[in-house]
């Protein structure tokens, strides 16, 4: 049987206090998982002066990481739909550490694309059913415990740039397997969290039923319409947020004349406001409903987005931190909502979504790439200020909450 076939965990304080336990710690993985994951586009800087990159070149490394993630991200998910695979997590988790040390060790640009393209496998295999676990671990608080397992990798991605800043940059490449510890940590600890998984499925298909219905309660247009409206608000987050990741620093750099360190630290700040801001969103979802939150997420972002090219480096950082929290409430919420739209498909859910960012994030890295190289970083935040108006097209999402009720 499916694993989300499978019954919601039970309410009691035991178990209640186990799933926590495992909640905090898929969500301290995902920490670990993207502390290593954003050190790449946190050294571009130190690469591109090394190997002599053009923006373009740049932009391939991010897309190499991420398609790898978006095309294996989706088969993951709907063949661990039918076979569970707990211990694939410490096996994600493995090749990262692989990519990690030949991210190291590389000495041409060909061996930087093998080694992100390890990370993005890691990162394929740990995504889907990291995600399936948080559901299966949340007592029914989905948009709480996707929240959770979302701000640990978040909170990763706001600490690699710090990571890089003072241990990578000033003394040198090499110097990246310092966190290989990070890696062996992660292993430890999702082997521990696999035997979790693996103990709650073999209980949970001893008390299974062949009466359990996952239909959804909407007709099949509908819910290909509401998809294909949240992959396009999947496209304007990321594409706009891969502009800050990928280029913030540059743009921090040519703008402001600031060191590649200094970048560094205003790049952490964005991000912290990213983790910061990502708890809020599935708290507030299951309490108020999941389509307020994706209205307010992308599209409350917009006047913020087009003010920051036009303000100083006070401004930009305070723009920086309001976006970095607004936004970041978007993709539980999206992901949360995509999963009760299509009930029993919690692995297809999540690899098609999980696999989509990462995919977009890597071709939008790589195009404006090429947009930087035939004008400027400045004129590349000017386009994307423009990106979250797409959030007006949550007006054709139905309202599934008001169905349930």
């Amino acid at each position: 049987m499916s694993a989300s076939a499978l019954p919601k965990i039970e309410r009691s304080p035991a178990v209640e206090g186990a799933a926590m336990h495992v909640l905090v710690a898929l969500s301290f993985s995902h920490l670990l998982n993207d502390i290593i994951q954003a050190l790449l586009p946190s050294i571009y800087p130190l690469l591109k002066d090394s190997y002599d990159l053009s923006f373009t070149q740049i932009g391939f490394l991010t897309f190499t990481t991420q398609v790898t993630a978006s095309l294996l991200q989706p088969v993951v998910g709907v063949y661990t739909d039918k076979r569970p695979l707990p211990y694939s997590l410490p096996i994600g988790m493995s090749i990262t550490l692989i990519g990690l040390v030949l991210l190291s060790l590389a000495g041409s640009f060909s061996m930087l694309l093998i080694a992100s393209a390890l990370v993005g496998l890691g990162s394929a295999i740990f995504h889907p059913e990291a995600s399936r676990l948080a559901r299966m671990a949340s007592g029914g608080r989905h948009g709480f415990a996707q929240s959770l397992f979302q701000v640990g990798g978040n909170l990763g991605t706001s600490l690699g740039p710090l990571a890089a800043a003072f241990v990578v940059m000033p003394r040198g490449q090499i110097h990246m397997l310092w966190f290989t510890a990070l890696a062996l940590l992660g292993i430890v600890l999702l082997h521990r969290v696999g035997s979790w998984y693996q103990q709650r499925l073999t209980s949970a298909k001893q008390r299974a039923t062949t009466s359990l219905s996952h239909r959804s309660a909407w007709p099949r247009r509908t819910v290909i319409q509401a998809i294909a409206v949240l992959i396009v608000l999947v496209f304007s987050k990321y594409v706009y947020l891969t502009s800050l990741t990928s280029y913030y620093t540059f743009y921090l750099i040519e703008k402001f004349q600031l060191t590649a360190s200094q970048a560094q630290i205003y790049l952490f700040v964005f991000l912290f406001a990213v983790a910061a801001g990502t708890i809020i969103g599935g708290p507030v979802g299951d309490h108020f409903g999941r389509k307020w939150v994706i209205w307010i997420s992308i599209l409350g972002v917009a006047p913020f987005a087009l003010w920051m090219p036009h303000t100083n480096l006070a401004g930009t950082v305070t723009l920086s931190v309001v976006i970095g929290v607004v936004l970041a409430s978007a993709f539980s919420a999206i992901l949360v909502y995509a999963q009760e739209l299509v009930p029993g498909k919690v692995g297809l859910i999540s690899g098609l979504f999980f696999g989509f960012a990462f995919g977009v994030a890597g071709i939008g890295s790589v195009a404006l790439g090429k947009l930087a190289d035939h004008t400027s970083i400045e004129h590349v935040f000017d386009v994307c200020s423009y990106l979250p108006l797409i959030g007006l097209l949550t007006v054709f999402l139905p309202d599934i909450e008001r169905r349930r009720t």
